[in-house]
């Protein structure tokens, strides 16, 4: 009879390397791409170039709270976007399906509000890719532009955001400073009757900013 331990044995140690080996690789948290391989990073903007005497309302995690907010959207058919960051984009927040439904874009602001400097490739690229993700499940679209907390921002966060699908990293100015054609106001909800306006009053008209970026 042939002996049948030592195969058995070596065979047996192969399969585990194999499987450890597939396991270690499922595992594995994504790489930082390859120098020369990196997808082309997403412009900053604050301000959009363009000659249309129009600017674009920006808001983060609280305005789907505000009833008057989705009244004032409602009625004034006005063109919002919604940076959310984590849970802000979750099924019990306020009237946020309501928005979306008139027309309200919702885009990403990171999974769990981290200040992104300092932080790795790795856990950046786990901050945009997580909270896209989350969108898209909620909202059923991918969000294509990208608020990192506190506007700041890093050379991981570029990249990161590249492989994210990110087309802009938008940053925005204060409403009270002087309106200028493209500017992306962060606004407040409870704000933004008085806000609107003043832009209306100096002769602009509120746009969808994706329209335009």
């Amino acid at each position: 009879m042939t002996p049948r331990g030592p195969w058995v044995r070596l065979l047996g140690c192969a399969l585990a390397a194999v499987l450890l080996t597939g396991c270690a690789r499922e595992a594995a948290p994504p790489p930082r791409p390859a120098a020369g391989a990196e997808a082309a990073v997403p412009p900053v903007v604050s301000r959009v170039p363009t000659s249309d005497k129009v600017v674009f309302l920006a808001y983060e995690d609280g305005a789907g709270r505000d009833p008057r907010f989705v009244d004032l959207v409602r009625d004034r058919r006005l063109p919002v976007s919604l940076f959310l960051a984590g849970a802000g984009a979750g099924p019990g927040v306020g009237r946020l399906g309501e928005l979306t439904a008139l027309g309200a874009r919702v885009q990403n602001r990171t999974l769990t509000h981290a200040l992104l400097p300092g932080l790795g490739y790795v856990e950046q690229h786990a901050e945009i890719c997580g909270q896209r993700d989350r969108v898209q499940a909620r909202f059923g679209a991918v969000p294509r532009l990208f608020h990192p907390p506190r506007g700041a921002y890093d050379a991981n966060t570029l990249q990161a955001a590249a492989e994210c699908g990110v087309d802009a990293i938008v940053l925005w100015r204060e409403p009270a400073e002087r309106l200028r054609p493209g500017d992306i106001l962060g606004a407040r909800a409870e704000t933004t009757p008085a806000l609107v306006r003043r832009i209306e009053a100096e002769g602009y008209e509120v746009a969808a900013l994706e329209d335009y970026l």
